[in-house]
């Protein structure tokens, strides 16, 4: 959706890694650590792919990366373990990661006059967890995780809270963030970093590293 002079923004989707914490890297070193076993040129495989597919829930990543890289159909139960391990791998990592930039003075300045909600690949029982450490769980809304995908939660909160699609904006670093804002016809930011550069290298929309310059990037649309 393009912006326009009289866009006001109302509404704010935050996805959480890379957004609002820096924690995309936490979770591309859990990834290469758990298929580092089965070698370097598959725990490389699944590195790009988690890169290049940031967002994506970790259920669905590992049954393609035993399906694809592998050649093994997973059970459930194995899904589950799996699933397991890697939130003991990652869970205090990035609860303590360092936020963006800006991050908690944009979350403190804007709450009370904005509409806030997180939509994440993480589990929604795991997200609930981070951010109660964290301590911002009172700047949102909803927090929203898997696994419910990205497109069903921006459908979902939309219609839930009738929000107008033109006032709401979604700050993402994933091409599922992207594809959920393209697909609810709702704006898009995307917050840059070093993993997601040549993924998004044609993109023409509003770009920003810090909460600063996203804030001055959006100021007269708030």
């Amino acid at each position: 959706m393009s912006l326009k002079d009289s866009t006001i923004f109302k509404n704010i989707f935050f996805d959480f890694d890379g957004v609002i914490a820096e924690s995309v890297d936490v979770k591309t070193e859990a990834f290469r650590e758990m298929y580092l076993p089965y070698g370097e040129k598959i725990a490389d495989k699944v590195v790009d792919h988690h890169i290049h597919n940031g967002g994506v829930s970790r259920y669905e990543k590992f049954k393609i990366y035993h399906k694809q890289f592998l050649n093994q159909d997973i059970s459930q139960d194995q899904l589950n373990d799996l699933a397991q391990t890697f939130s003991k791998l990652v869970l205090e990592k990035v609860i303590n990661a360092e936020e963006v930039v800006g991050c908690s003075n944009f979350l403190d300045k804007y709450s009370t006059r904005l509409n806030f909600w997180i939509i994440t690949g993480t589990p929604t029982v795991e997200i609930e967890q981070i951010v109660e450490k964290r301590g911002i769980e009172n700047h949102f809304k909803a927090l929203c995780g898997s696994p419910k995908n990205k497109r069903y939660w921006t459908e979902y909160i939309i219609k839930e809270n009738n929000l107008k699609r033109h006032e709401t904006l979604f700050l993402g670093d994933a091409t599922t963030d992207y594809d959920a804002a393209d697909f609810s016809n709702i704006h898009f930011a995307l917050r840059e970093h070093h993993e997601n550069m040549e993924v998004f290298k044609d993109f023409n929309g509003i770009r920003f590293k810090t909460f600063t310059e996203l804030e001055k990037e959006i100021q007269k649309y708030l």
